[in-house]
This record gives C-alpha cells, sequence and structure tokens, in this order.
C-alpha cells in the first residue's frame, strides 16, 4: 500500500511532467543569531523515484575547494534541518546562524535511475546587526535616538534594550538613568542581537556630601571628605570647603591637624564639573556642625559685693568655658600665710558665706570639672573689712547740721526783713531831698569865763584850739522846716 501510494506521488511530482535534471533556489542573507530558511526546489526526467536527499557545503581544505555532506561538518543538534521532501522540495533550515554557516550550499539527489547534484549553489551571507546611539554623549535633558542597522534586506522587526532592560522608546529625553549599554535585538529572537553601544548622560553633580568626624577633642586632628555623584566625575579643583559661608581650601579632602575651640562651626561642601542644571553649575552638600569638646579653662571667680564687712554676706561665683559645659564645681579655700594646704569649703558654681567672719579670711578658687578633664582658677583673696561703730551716727549728725544751719539762715532772712520794715515806718514823710550836716564841740564850762550858749560866737581860734584838744564829736541832722 506504502508503495502505491509513492507511486502515486511520483506520478504527480513536477518531476515527472519535465523530464528535466534542475534544482533551483536564492541566495540568502541571514542575521547572526537567528534562524533562516533556504527555500529550494528540485525536478528531475520521469520515471525517477527520489531514494535520498542531502545538501552539502563548499569548504576551502588543503589548497582547494571541497563539498562536504553537512552531517560531515560539526555543528551543534539541529543546527542543519532539512524541511523539504523527496519529489520537488528541498528547502533547509539553519537554526542559530554563525558565521561559520556562511558561504556556497548545493542539493544533491538520487533516484532509483541515477543521482544529481546541483551545477550551482545557494550563497548563505551572514550579517550582523548594528547599534546606533545618536547622540553618544549627552546632557541630561537632550534628547537621544536609537537606531539599528541590518546589512541583510530582510525585514526584521527589532526591539531595544539597555543593560538588558526593554526600552520602550527609541527616541526619548535622557535622563541620568538613561546612561548604560544600548543594544537592538530581533523580536521573537532576542538571542539576534547586536554589540552594545554606551550611552554617556553627563550632568551636574548630585547627592553631594560633607563626611567628617562630628565631634572632635582639642588637640586632635579631624579630615572632611567631600563627595558627589557627577558625570564627568568631579575633579581635585572642584570641589570646594566652606566654614561658616567663608572659604577654607580647595581639593576632595581637607585636614587640620591641631583641633581648637576657634575650629567650631558649620562646614559645607561645594562641588562643581562644569555642567549645569537649570542655571546652577556651582552645588553644595548640606552643612555639617563640628563640635569641638574639650575640658574647663579660662576659669574664673567673681565676687559680690567686692568689699565685704565682717557679718555681711558674700556670693563667690564660679565660671568657665567648656564643652561639654562642666557639671562638677568644688571649692577651696587656703590661709594667707600658707597656700599650700588647701581646704575644701564647698560644691556648686555659687559659694554662698551668709555672715562673714574673720575665720573665712583667705584665698579662695574653684575647680570646675567635666567628662573631658578637670582645671582650677586662680585664687582670689577674701579680706574682711572690721564693722566701724561711729561711722553710722555720721549721716545722722550731718543732716541734723544742715538742718542746724538752713535753720539760723531762716532766722537771719526773718530778722533782717523785720528791721527794714521797721525802720521804713520811722522815717517822716516830711524831710527834704537835702540834708545839712554841722558840726558841734561840746566843751566843759569854766568858771572863769563866761558862759557862751551860742557857739557862732565863739572866735575861730578857740574854737579850732579845743577841737585840737577835746575828741568829742556829735554829728546831728537837721531837716528844714518849710
Amino acid at each position: 500500500m506504502d508503495n502505491l501510494i509513492l507511486i502515486i506521488l511520483v506520478i504527480i511530482s513536477p518531476g515527472v511532467w519535465s523530464g528535466d535534471w534542475r534544482v533551483t533556489f536564492e541566495d540568502e542573507c541571514a542575521l547572526k543569531g537567528t534562524s533562516v530558511v533556504i527555500k529550494c526546489e528540485y525536478d528531475y526526467p520521469l520515471g525517477h523515484i527520489v531514494t535520498a536527499v542531502g545538501w552539502s557545503k563548499a569548504q576551502y581544505v588543503d589548497g582547494k575547494w571541497k563539498q562536504f555532506l553537512l552531517s560531515q561538518i560539526p555543528s551543534p543538534p539541529n543546527h542543519f534541518k532539512y524541511v523539504g521532501n523527496r519529489w520537488s522540495d528541498c528547502t533547509l533550515k539553519i537554526n542559530d546562524v554563525q558565521h561559520s554557516d556562511e558561504g556556497a550550499y548545493f542539493f544533491n539527489f538520487v533516484t532509483t535511475l541515477n543521482r544529481w547534484r546541483s551545477k550551482t549553489f545557494v550563497h548563505l551571507s551572514v550579517k550582523e546587526l548594528t547599534a546606533v546611539v545618536q547622540p553618544s554623549t549627552v546632557t541630561e535633558g537632550d534628547v537621544v535616538r536609537l537606531t539599528c542597522v541590518s546589512d541583510c534586506l530582510t525585514s526584521v522587526n527589532i526591539v531595544w534594550f539597555r543593560d538588558g532592560q526593554r526600552v520602550p522608546n527609541p527616541v526619548f529625553q535622557a535622563g541620568r538613568e538613561d546612561a548604560g549599554r544600548y543594544y537592538c535585538a530581533v523580536l521573537g529572537q532576542e538571542t539576534a542581537r547586536s554589540a552594545s553601544v554606551a550611552l554617556s548622560v553627563q550632568y551636574a553633580p548630585s547627592k553631594v556630601k560633607l563626611s567628617m568626624s562630628p565631634s572632635v577633642v582639642k588637640g586632635s586632628s579631624v579630615t572632611f571628605t567631600c563627595s558627589s555623584d557627577a558625570d564627568p566625575p568631579v575633579t581635585q579643583s572642584g570641589y570646594s570647603l566652606y566654614k561658616d559661608g567663608h572659604f577654607i581650601s580647595s581639593g576632595q579632602n581637607h585636614t587640620i591637624s591641631d583641633i581648637q575651640p576657634s575650629h567650631r562651626g558649620l562646614y559645607y561642601c561645594q562641588a562643581w564639573n562644569n555642567i549645569s542644571w537649570r542655571g546652577i553649575a556651582l552645588i553644595n552638600s548640606t552643612e555639617v556642625q563640628l563640635d569641638v569638646q574639650y575640658r574647663p579653662e579660662n576659669i574664673s571667680i567673681s565676687m559680690d559685693p567686692p568689699h565685704v564687712v565682717e557679718g555681711s554676706s558674700v556670693n563667690l561665683s564660679c565660671s568657665s568655658a567648656a564643652n561639654p559645659a562642666a557639671d562638677n564645681y568644688t571649692w577651696y579655700r587656703a590661709s594667707v600665710s600658707s597656700s599650700s594646704s588647701l581646704l575644701q569649703v564647698g560644691s556648686g558654681q555659687v559659694l554662698s558665706l551668709p555672715s562673714v567672719e574673720a575665720s573665712h579670711t583667705g584665698l579662695y578658687l574653684c575647680q570646675a570639672r567635666n567628662p573631658l578633664g578637670q582645671n582650677n582658677s586662680t585664687e582670689v583673696l577674701l579680706a574682711i573689712k572690721e564693722k566701724d561703730h561711729g561711722s553710722q551716727s555720721l549721716p545722722i549728725l550731718a543732716g541734723f547740721g544742715v538742718f542746724v544751719f538752713v535753720t539760723l539762715l531762716l532766722l537771719l532772712l526773718f530778722f533782717w526783713l523785720k528791721q527794714r520794715t521797721h525802720a521804713e515806718k520811722k522815717v517822716p514823710t516830711s524831710y527834704e531831698d537835702e540834708v545839712t550836716y554841722s558840726t558841734v564841740t561840746i566843751k566843759a564850762r569854766n568858771p572863769s569865763l563866761p558862759h557862751h550858749t551860742n557857739n557862732s560866737r565863739v572866735a575861730p581860734d578857740s574854737r579850732f584850739k579845743a577841737g585840737e584838744n577835746d575828741d568829742s564829736v556829735i554829728y546831728a541832722s537837721l531837716a528844714e522846716s518849710s
């Protein structure tokens, strides 16, 4: 029955009617990694029955071309696969095409009466996809176009990948996350892919960071280190260090070998790589506080009041500069004669003496302590003055004296005014403006001389002589009546 079917197929096959020995095929181009089908048809004279078919490939061996059956060529299983038949179709499929598959192929077959090998060959060209990224270097925000080029005229569907991840659109606006290696591949046969091409996306510095030890002890060293994410990377000269807004130095690293409290402050790093983002080229890190710790220093004592009297109160206050702040204060007293022997007299930042006595006299110092250590203040002398008992009556006496003086002054003023008023009342209102003054000499009566009552009748000589011998003189004011 099987032989009958074969005879029928042979009778209706093209070769039965044509009667010509013929093999027809066309050259093929395949992409590396894809599968290619070489279409082929053959014919033979009437009366022949095909008993065997096969393909061979020409290879250059020992200086000459020779044909080798595909079964004789080392290759993976099912690499070459005959998909034709034994009467007219001689199609060959090659899977996972490689460059070694490129070359000339011949078809041959055997019939019941003869054997035949194609006089011509089909040539298989093996090409690769070429990925093109335009431009290959961009600044963040620029447009990028991906193009896949194939030397084979056969149309294929292309897909794109970046670092193994599918790219949805071959035209896009580049961001820094789009940097990577791109390749194109044949859809459904992703093993047929191009070589990868790099896309470089340049962008201004981001994630600028300043690293350092935030807390250091006075006298130790600290190193500031700047870092950032940028393309191109920030160079040494592209980093700058600032403290409280003031420039310190340039470079990625900066070391202070002897930290002092004056180094305390806010530090930040600035990065620059000649690429700007939205018009900003200089990018700053967040500020970092440098805290310099040290034991108490510059310890001083203040006294309130500054002059102390026996029996009064006094407060001694201790102050210091420290980081962290001093958390323990201890007070000591030494005698004036011997300061080598110290006696602890109290604790706390303020030493209060509510009633000072002579025994409190001496040199006082305070000791301030924090977790990093301790230091002493300079000594302060507490000297006590004795009470001055008379001194308290001085203000009272002074006040009383002022009171008496003012009272006497008022009384004198009062009597003067009174006398003046009284004198003004005694003066007659009929006095003329002119006043005549006269001198009268009165001499004791001599019994031997006559008694004269009118002075105007005395001789001038005797009047002057009397004036010379007697000092008694009376002045009188005479008013002339109208």
